[in-house]
C-alpha cells in the first residue's frame, strides 16, 4: 500500500468519521481515562490561587502542629507538621504573588 494522499472522496469520508468521533463525549472520556500520565500536571499547580481563609487555616494548623510537636515530641505530630508546613508556605507565596500581580495591573 502506498503512503500517498487519499482520493478526495475518501479524505472527505475520513474527515466526517473524525468529526463524529470528536463529538462522542463518552468515547472521549473513556480515552482520557486510559491515557498514562507521565508526571504531575504542573499547569494546575501553577494556576493555583488560594483563598486567604485557606492560607490562614493552613498556617494555624501548621503552627498548632509545631507547638504540639515541640511539647510532646511525638513522631506522628512532627511528621504531620513536616507535611503541612511546605503546603502552607506554598499557599502563602501564591497568595502574595497574586496580590502583587493585581497591584501592578
Amino acid at each position: 500500500m502506498t503512503t500517498g494522499r487519499l482520493p478526495h472522496n475518501e479524505q472527505h469520508i475520513l474527515d466526517e468519521m473524525e468529526r463524529a468521533l470528536r463529538r462522542d463525549r463518552r468515547l472521549d472520556r473513556q480515552l482520557r481515562t486510559l491515557r498514562l500520565r507521565r508526571g504531575p500536571d504542573l499547569t494546575r499547580t501553577a494556576a493555583y490561587r488560594p483563598r486567604p481563609t485557606t492560607v490562614g487555616l493552613l498556617l494555624a494548623v501548621s503552627i498548632g502542629l509545631l507547638v504540639t510537636g515541640m511539647d510532646t515530641s511525638e513522631p506522628g505530630v512532627i511528621w504531620a507538621f513536616a507535611a503541612v508546613w511546605p503546603l502552607a508556605l506554598f499557599a502563602v507565596s501564591r497568595l502574595l504573588r497574586g496580590r502583587a500581580e493585581r497591584r501592578r495591573s
